[in-house]
């Protein structure tokens, strides 16, 4: 088991080691849409690169969901193989989003022999993510 503390350090050592052994500048936040984003996730049990669509209002995030989801096949077959397409997922605050992620079991961020096979998944998956965003932008902005 490990502290509160102790736990914290770990995940900050692991986020400044994956940015040192991947350096570059991610689209995260910066898509240019409001409430849609990009993120990495990373905990005791799995690891996850995702698009979280939050928009407040059930109309815009519905009409973004139905956007990537209208480029479903194109993802899977171009791009990442095994994404979850959730048009209703919980997160653990009770807040409602849509999400588009893939995810890697049995990896532990409190596991340092973990870590490569972690922050490879991580930075191969987001690259082909962010391809994707590049190339449909317009479509999925318009």
């Amino acid at each position: 088991m490990f502290s509160k503390e102790e736990s914290r350090r770990l995940k900050q050592e692991f986020w400044t080691s994956f940015g040192k052994s991947f350096p570059r500048k991610w689209i995260l936040y910066n898509t240019k849409i409001k409430d849609v984003a990009f993120k990495f996730y990373f905990d005791r049990k799995s690891a996850m690169v995702a698009l979280d669509i939050e928009c407040r209002d059930l109309e815009s995030r519905i009409r973004y969901y139905e956007k990537f989801e209208s480029f479903k096949k194109i993802l899977e077959e171009d791009y990442i193989k095994g994404l979850i397409f959730e048009d209703c997922y919980v997160l653990e605050n009770g807040k409602e989003i849509s999400r588009i992620y893939i995810q890697k079991d049995h990896v532990c961020i409190h596991n340092k022999k973990t870590w490569q096979e972690t922050m490879e998944f991580l930075n191969e998956n987001m690259e082909k993510f962010e391809e994707f965003y590049y190339m449909f932008e317009d479509v999925i902005k318009g």
